[in-house]
This record gives C-alpha cells, structure tokens and sequence, in this order.
C-alpha cells in the first residue's frame, strides 16, 4: 500500500484545524500536524507577498490524494492554495498499519 504526506499553508491555525478536523472526520487522512506560525514569502499577482501562515501536514494513503486536495480546495481560504504530496517510501510497519486501518 502506498501512502502520502501532504504539506498545506493556511492563513491561520484556525483555518488549519477546520481543514484538519473536516479530512479526519471523512477519514481521508489519519493524522495532521499543525505548525502554528511561519514566514512566507512568495510572488502573487505580479509582486511579492511577505506573510504569517499556519502549516498542515497530513498523512494519508496516496488513493485518497485526488478526493483530499479537491476538499481542502472546498474548506480553504485561497484562490490557489498549496497542496503538494510527498510519497511515504518506509517508516514504521507499526505506524504504517495504524494509518491504513485509520484511512480505510
């Protein structure tokens, strides 16, 4: 089985626990982790932004990617928010199970 860790910005905790909460409860996603504040620049419209953001990092199987980024689209703030997946290549066979049980 395979499986994702995807990294989503958000505007703020807040926006991140809604969005957190929302794929839990739809079982799209097993786990998310919240880093609460973090600088980011970036160009947007044609000049640089400088501004404060939540991180939301999920762990989900890759099956659920394309339903996952279409809801966090729905839930989110942004007219193009950063959804992007990384593929889990080994970890704990443990922690690996949990997340396929928690993910069916």
């Amino acid at each position: 089985m395979d499986f994702s860790l995807v990294y989503v910005t958000t505007e703020s905790k807040k926006e991140a626990r809604t969005i957190a909460r929302t794929l839990l409860e739809e079982r799209l996603i097993a786990c998310a982790n919240i880093i609460e504040s973090m600088q980011s620049l970036y160009w947007w419209e044609g000049k640089i932004e400088d501004s404060d953001e939540a991180v939301l990092i999920v762990k989900t199987r890759a099956t659920h990617l394309s339903a996952l980024t279409a809801r966090v689209k729905d839930l989110h703030s942004y007219d193009c928010p950063c959804i992007v997946a990384l593929p889990i290549t080994d970890g704990s066979t443990d922690y690996l199970s949990w997340l396929a049980r928690e993910t069916a």
